[in-house]
C-alpha cells in the first residue's frame, strides 16, 4: 500500500488525515525497521506492507464504533503498538493504555510515545489476566493474539462497554459461545467482515457489549483459561 494509497483507504473510513499525521505515522515506521534490528517487533518490515497491514488494519476498528466518541481506550496485547499507538496519532483525544507482558516492547513503546511526542497514552508491562483494574475502559481491543474464549474473559473484566477483538477468519472460533456470553454477561452486537484492500486477506471485526459488570472468579489464570474454556 503507498502513502496516496493509504490516504485514499482512510478516507473511505472517514478518517481525517494531516501532514502532522503522516509525519508522525513515518517517523513511526522509521523507529520500528530501527528497532526491529535490535529486538523481534514484527515480520513485517517493508514500507508498503507495514502501512497497508498494521498501520490500516489498525484503523479498520472505525468501522465498528465512533472513535472520536471514546475517552479510554486499552489495546491488549499491543507488541509493537498496533493498534493503540495509531489509534492515538489519528484520535490524540483519547485517553489509551498500552499493555504488553514483554519488557523489551514495552522499552521500544516508550521510545515511540517520547519521539511522537504522544500524550495521554500510558505503558503497562502486565499480562492481561493479572490486571487489577475493572471496567476501567470504555473499548478494550485485542489483535488476533490468542483464541476468542480466552481473549474474552481477559479482556471482558476491563471493559465498562465494549470489547473488539481485531481477527482473520473466526467463523470456527465463533462456534459453541452460548455459555460463554452468559458467563461474561456480554452480546455479540456486530460482526464485521471485509477484505484487506490490494491483497485481499480475510480480518473480522468482532464487538461485543457488555450487559453488566464480570463477576469477580473472572479472568481465572492463564493455566486454567487454556485447559478449560468457557
Amino acid at each position: 500500500m503507498t502513502e496516496n494509497e493509504f490516504l485514499e483507504a482512510l478516507k473511505e473510513l472517514g478518517i481525517e488525515v494531516t501532514n502532522e499525521k503522516l509525519n508522525q505515522l513515518n517517523k513511526y515506521y522509521e523507529l520500528l525497521v530501527e528497532w526491529n534490528e535490535k529486538i523481534n517487533l514484527t515480520a513485517i518490515t517493508e514500507k508498503k506492507d507495514v502501512y497497508l497491514k498494521h498501520f490500516y488494519d489498525s484503523l479498520t476498528l472505525a468501522k465498528v464504533i465512533d472513535l472520536n466518541s471514546i475517552s479510554a481506550f486499552a489495546d491488549v496485547g499491543t507488541g509493537a503498538g498496533f493498534p493503540g499507538i495509531v489509534i492515538k496519532i489519528f484520535f490524540p483525544d483519547i485517553n489509551i493504555t498500552l499493555i504488553d507482558s514483554l519488557n523489551k516492547r514495552i522499552e521500544f513503546l516508550k521510545i515511540v510515545i517520547k519521539e511522537l511526542k504522544l500524550d495521554k497514552i500510558e505503558v503497562v508491562a502486565s499480562r492481561a489476566e493479572e490486571l487489577k483494574e475493572r471496567e476501567k475502559y470504555e473499548v478494550v481491543t485485542a489483535r488476533a493474539v490468542a483464541n476468542l474464549h480466552i481473549l474474552l474473559e481477559m479482556l471482558v473484566p476491563l471493559s465498562s462497554k465494549y470489547v473488539i477483538l481485531m481477527k482473520g477468519e473466526a467463523k470456527e472460533e465463533l462456534e459453541n459461545t452460548a455459555n460463554l456470553y452468559k458467563e461474561l454477561n456480554i452480546k455479540l452486537v456486530s460482526k464485521e467482515e471485509f477484505l484487506l484492500p490490494i491483497e485481499n486477506s480475510k480480518r473480522t471485526l468482532l464487538k461485543y457489549e457488555k450487559l453488566g459488570k464480570t463477576n469477580v472468579k473472572y479472568p481465572r489464570n492463564f493455566g486454567q483459561m487454556k485447559k478449560k474454556p468457557l
